[in-house]
Order: C-alpha cells, then structure tokens, then sequence
C-alpha cells in the first residue's frame, strides 16, 4: 500500500509546467498581491483534522501528497483545492433477489464501512470514490451468495462478510478507499419457503418426541417387570404397595367411594375359578 502511494505521488508529481505554467503562476501572485486582503479570503483554507486537502497547480498534483490539517494556502487563480474526508462511512447496500446455488431464491441487504486512506488516490483515480464502491459491494454480494447454498448463507454469515470484505478490500485498494467491514443484515425467504421449512421443522420435532417417548415406554415396563419379579417372591410386598395406593387416593380431595377388598379374597376368587 505504502509503495503504490510512493509510485503515485511520484507519478502525479511529474512533469514541468513549462514556461506558460511559472507566467502564470508569477502574474497569479501579482492579483493576490493587489487584491490584498481580499485575496486572503479565497487562498486561505482551514482543513480539519478529520480532513485532507488535495492542490492542483495548473491541474497537476502538486508534491508532497495531500496537505493538512491545519491551515493552506492556495493561488485562487492558478490552483484548485478539493476536500477528502477521512472518517468512516457506512453505506447500506440495496435489497439484492440472490439466486443461490441450491436454486433457491431470497433476497439479502447488508452494510458496508469504508474510509479514504489516500485522498490523492481517491481523488485522482476516480470520480466518486464512495459512490463507486456502494456499487461494487452490491455486485460482489449477488456474486459471492451465488456460489453459496441457503444453508450457508444463514448459517455462516461470519465467513460470507470476511470474504467479501477481503474481495472488496483489494478491488478498491487503486482507488484510495479501506473497506474496514461487512455485514449481512439479513436473509429473506419466500413465504412458500418459509412455510415449508416450519413444517418440516415441525415433523422432525413431532418424530423426535415420539422416539423420545417410545425409549421412556420402554424404560418404563423394564423397571415394572423388575419389580413384579420382586413382589412376587414377597406378598407382603402386594399388600403394602395396595394399601400406598389407598393412602393416596384418600388424600386427594374427591367424591370417589373405594371399597378396599382383601387380597386373600381375591386370591380365593381365582382359585375357585
């Protein structure tokens, strides 16, 4: 980055004005001599420390890069100041309809941060700089999430704006302009699709549940047959667990009449049978 501004500076910086260039510089310097104060009005500027200014003599870049902050000097006459700013900007990149690679269509917006690193650059190279890398973002988005498949757009977001932060950041490295990130507001689904996604989302709850269920039911008689196996070597056992069974209905408050019978007689009962 440090060399192509080096290889820059020097490039624009090149060249004599010839004999024509320094007459009217020198009879610039004569109407801002003669104008005084007045002059001072238009060859002074105050450049902010968040700005750069760029001079153009006689529509060369003048040496040195851009100038600021503080305050700068120019001929009104012959040469010509333009204002960069160096803060960062966010731009938000249109709703773009994405086919993606799975044949599924959805439509995606994001927002971008950039900043000019070399007001020169950006002033010299191109005509809108910002505006200019606005659009390149919404072609490299519908680009990017092209070869992507709608399971990857939603779930890796991170590795999407990374990508194209990285494809942005060297397209727009001649223009002066620092593409500092990326981000993927969101995905939009067709509401077909979104229906059918909750319903398959809904089977497979539905199927898992009953799974879940099935392994309970099946836990559930292993552990009763252990313990028919165990009550049946005592009957004592029988008894007490009947007579629990009595002590909790009778807690509960209800309208229900339970005539307990003995178990002998029911064992009397069966063996007549």
């Amino acid at each position: 980055m440090d060399s192509n501004n080096c290889a820059n500076e020097k490039t624009l910086g090149d060249g004599s004005i010839g004999c024509c260039g320094y007459i009217l510089i020198f009879l610039s310097y004569i109407i801002f001599l003669v104008t005084l104060p007045l002059s001072l009005c238009a060859s002074i500027h105050v450049v902010h420390e968040y700005q750069r200014g760029v001079v153009f003599r006689l529509g060369r870049a003048k040496k040195g890069g851009a100038k600021g902050p503080g305050l700068i000097f120019t001929l009104s006459c012959a040469e010509q100041f333009t204002l960069v700013d160096l803060r960062i900007k966010s731009f938000d990149i249109p709703l773009q309809e994405i086919f993606s690679k799975d044949s599924v269509t959805v439509a995606v917006d994001a927002v971008i941060y950039c900043y000019v690193y070399d007001p020169v650059m950006s002033v010299c190279n191109i005509q809108d700089a910002f505006g200019s890398t606005r659009l390149l973002a919404a072609t490299t988005l519908r680009t990017v999430l092209g070869t992507k498949n709608l399971a990857d757009m939603l779930s890796e977001r991170d590795v999407i704006s990374k990508e194209m932060q990285k494809i942005l950041d060297e397209s727009t490295d001649p223009w002066g302009v620092k593409v500092e990130r990326v981000e993927i507001k969101d995905v939009r689904l067709p509401r077909q699709l979104q229906r059918a996604m909750a319903t398959e989302a809904e089977a497979s709850r539905e199927a898992s549940a009953k799974v879940i269920a099935a392994k309970g039911e099946q836990k559930a008689s292993a552990s009763l047959k252990e313990a028919a196996v165990i009550m049946s070597q005592c009957p004592a056992a029988v008894q007490l667990r009947y007579l629990q069974t009595l002590s909790s209905i009778a807690t509960e408050k209800n309208s229900t009449i339970i005539f307990p019978l003995p178990m002998e007689f029911l064992k009397g009962m069966t063996a007549k049978q």
